[in-house]
């Protein structure tokens, strides 16, 4: 076989096609080429001859195609990243957190702060207590100390079960009222009867926002009443008198409003009653009750004391138009 055949093995000399001394390479390259190339194991380093031929290995294909290295090549040179947290050396002293509250409070008023939340606990836990007493049954606590909880407890904290019974109030209460006017010339008359619960209704009827006076005023005076006197309108107690000065008080304001006295008149007497109608129970209760009103006069009241001050006024009017004239 000739020597200078391509399928032949033999190595070819520097004048055959696949001899290191080809038209592109010196035979000084292909002879450094062939001896500088290391091996590993046996195998020839690919990359190492590619870089030393002068062919680009890998990593020199990655930066000519603009592909990044992968992550971790140079870690170690890399910027932080933006608004990292750079974690303290060790055996660095933190600075201690802000205090807030009452501990951020000087000492001084600290011990006001505690002082303060100590009288109000104690005043909270003396109220709730004496309310307990006022509704709980009678007790020792109460037979020796019941005055005492009841000027705390009446009348702005008193108490009451009719909502929560387990048979609530199921009545209609109105409450009238008349009086015996002076009239100017000297004639006594009586008016006719004014319906106080009914103007308070009219007024309470869609008004979103009625007043505690129009609402609980002429109801809880008459519940007071009603509670201090007994079957006879005999007062029992301070209490029951109390009920009768504030009733009569009530009177005369709503006469004014509505004036009953007339031009000069002045009232001398007060009467109240209440009529009582039963609300009727729905049909599948099957309870009946009566649907005839029940009425309760009282006697006459004189309100002499509380009109004193209108009598002197209007005898001065009388006396300055005498001497005027």
């Amino acid at each position: 076989m000739d020597a200078y055949d391509k399928g032949s093995d033999a190595r070819h000399g520097q004048d055959g096609p696949g001899g290191p001394a080809g038209p592109d390479r010196p035979d000084s390259e292909a002879d450094s080429a062939e001896t500088t190339a290391p091996e590993t194991d046996g195998a020839p380093d690919t990359a190492g001859a590619r870089e030393v031929a002068g062919v680009p290995g890998v990593a020199g294909v990655r930066e000519a195609a603009g592909v990044p290295e992968a992550a971790g090549a140079h870690e170690a040179d890399a910027p932080e990243a933006a608004g990292a947290v750079r974690a303290a050396p060790p055996g660095t002293a933190q600075p201690p957190a802000p205090r807030t509250g009452v501990a951020a409070l000087s000492p001084r008023y600290q011990v006001g702060a505690v002082v303060a939340l100590a009288v109000v606990a104690v005043a909270v836990c003396a109220h709730i207590g004496m309310v307990f007493l006022h509704l709980a049954p009678s007790n020792t606590l109460t037979k020796q100390h019941g005055d005492v909880v009841d000027e705390w407890v009446f009348p702005e904290f008193e108490q009451n079960w009719k909502l929560f019974a387990p048979n609530p109030l199921q009545q209609n209460v109105s409450v009238q009222v008349r009086a015996e006017v002076s009239t100017a010339d000297g004639e006594i008359r009586t008016t006719g009867w004014y319906d106080l619960s009914a103007e308070d209704g009219r007024a309470i009827d869609g008004n979103p926002l009625p007043s505690h006076t129009q609402q609980n005023e002429l109801r809880r005076a008459w519940d007071f009443f009603v509670a201090s006197h007994d079957s006879d309108d005999r007062p029992v107690g301070l209490r029951g008198t109390l009920s009768e000065t504030y009733l009569r008080r009530i009177a005369l304001l709503r006469l004014d409003r509505d004036g009953a006295a007339g031009p000069g008149g002045v009232v001398e007497r007060v009467q109240y009653r209440s009529r009582t109608t039963n609300v009727e129970p729905p049909p599948w209760s099957g309870e009946k009750v009566s649907d005839r009103p029940t009425v309760r006069e009282l006697p006459w009241w004189s309100v002499a004391a509380e009109t004193r001050g209108a009598k002197s006024g209007q005898a001065g009017q009388a006396a300055r138009e005498g001497g005027a004239a």
